[in-house]
């Protein structure tokens, strides 16, 4: 994207307004469909959903030479993710989140949808976990580049209108967590860029990844995660990679 055009945040408030838009025609085509059309897209959805998170977890941890596979960071990821739950269980983030989504559930009771609460807990997550937001908002800010942040509001959009066809306006608020944590991202980028190497970019996004698997249980209905809490163990490899660096 030419740097004319661009402001810093810019990439965020394209991501924003796509999870806007999406989600508002979700909202308005969405009730036009039967329960089991909905019933079917959530299904699908979840499938999707499990895709991203098998595809970005194999993309960022296991490598291919010639015929070998071969799987790395495994114990870094598997102690960042452990460590990680410990900790958002202890902060209850999970319920912060929930209560967070049901305060706004009280406020849209006029809206006729039970499900404000868990629409907003689930994609604020869903759109906030992964290597895209993180290496975009650095983009944004540094190259003065939002090609990966408007490349990942398109796939948001496009989610959102499937999320709010079934959950609502929950799914449209959380277009405000994404501006929250992709804002302190950019903001915060002169400072984090230099420890925001290949290693922690790939740890990160594999942790992340395996939260958005367990998101697409939660969509399946397979196995109910707390996966608020997990949100942690994604910021752990960039901790540990500062505390090897000072020490």
């Amino acid at each position: 994207m030419s740097p004319v055009f661009h402001f810093p945040g810019m990439g965020t408030l394209v991501n924003m307004l796509l999870i806007i838009g999406g989600s508002l025609i979700g909202m308005f085509f969405g009730k036009r469909f039967p329960q089991r059309v909905r019933e079917i897209v959530m299904q699908a959805s979840g499938l999707v959903v499990l895709f991203i998170g098998v595809s970005g977890l194999l993309s960022a941890v296991f490598t291919v030479d010639g015929q070998t596979v071969s799987g790395n960071y495994t114990l870094a990821v598997v102690i960042s993710l452990i460590l990680g739950a410990i900790i958002g269980e202890l902060l209850d983030i999970e319920g912060h989140l929930q209560r967070g989504g049901e305060w706004l559930q009280q406020r849209m009771r006029g809206h006729g949808n039970s499900r404000i609460a868990e629409g907003f807990c689930m994609t604020t997550i869903l759109y906030c976990t992964g290597a895209m937001a993180i290496v975009g908002s650095l983009n944004d800010a540094l190259l003065r580049d939002a090609t990966v942040l408007c490349s990942k509001g398109i796939i948001d959009g496009m989610t959102a209108i499937v999320f709010a066809s079934t959950l609502g306006i929950g799914v449209l608020f959380s277009a405000f967590g994404v501006g929250l944590y992709q804002g302190m991202f950019t903001l915060l980028a002169t400072l984090i860029e230099p420890l925001l190497t290949d290693v922690v970019v790939a740890q990160m996004s594999a942790v992340g990844s395996l939260i958005i698997i367990g998101i697409a249980f939660n969509l399946l209905e397979l196995k109910k995660f707390r996966i608020g809490n997990m949100l942690p163990g994604i910021f752990l490899p960039l901790i540990w990679d500062a505390l090897m660096r000072l020490f």
